[in-house]
């Protein structure tokens, strides 16, 4: 049995090692820029915004009852935490939205898509898309803070004109969205998380 899970174990870190190096993902190290950028944080200015003025309006996503859902490739998202909100995958005509783009659901959840999607009514879309995509993932955790803090439940659910009216708070350049530095904070994290990724690849195969 311990053979097995080893093999297994094995297997699966090879596929990891795999994919990180077919996507470019095992080159760790930080640019000065990420370097700086972390180093600089604190000391970033921030600034309130309005989400409809930097995106334009949100899109609302239309019901699809389960039982009219025919099985299909496409996700459709759905409002909770279970697989991201993916709740099934449909192969009905229904609005298809496109990937680099945010979604927020009836609890003010939001979450970054990288994929093509239907919704249902109970999802906004925030058009990011033609945002970088560390851009549109800073931005996905700006929203997530000011519309995930309790205030939207099952007796006040949150719908795209609530995301029309939601300010965000992100980091300023002479008093504009500093989007140049997003892309640069995110881009610095995900290397800090690659590396995390590639030195458990290199401890599992003693290298």
């Amino acid at each position: 049995m311990e053979s097995f899970v080893a093999e297994l174990e094995a297997e699966r870190i090879e596929k990891l090692n795999t994919y990180l190096s077919k996507n470019g993902l095992n080159d760790y190290n930080l640019t000065e820029k990420e370097k700086h950028a972390l180093e600089d944080y604190k000391n970033l200015e921030w600034q309130n915004f309005n989400l409809e003025k930097l995106f334009g309006k949100s899109t609302r996503g239309k019901r699809l009852r389960s039982a009219d859902r025919v099985s299909g490739t496409l996700p459709f998202v759905t409002a909770g935490e279970t697989n991201e909100g993916v709740s099934d995958f449909i192969g009905n005509e229904v609005t298809v939205f496109s990937e680099n783009s945010i979604t927020i659901d009836m609890f003010g959840s939001a979450k970054y898509r990288n994929y093509r999607y239907g919704a249902d009514d109970h999802i906004a879309v925030i058009h990011t898309e033609k945002s970088p995509k560390f851009t549109s993932l800073f931005i996905t955790s700006a929203i997530h803070k000011s519309s995930y803090n309790g205030q939207f439940n099952y007796g006040r659910n949150f719908y795209a004109k609530d995301a029309d009216a939601l300010n965000i708070s992100i980091p300023v350049k002479g008093q504009k969205p500093d989007y140049e530095i997003m892309e640069t904070i995110i881009s610095a994290i995900h290397r800090l998380v690659t590396k995390d990724v590639i030195l458990y690849i290199e401890k599992k195969h003693k290298i």
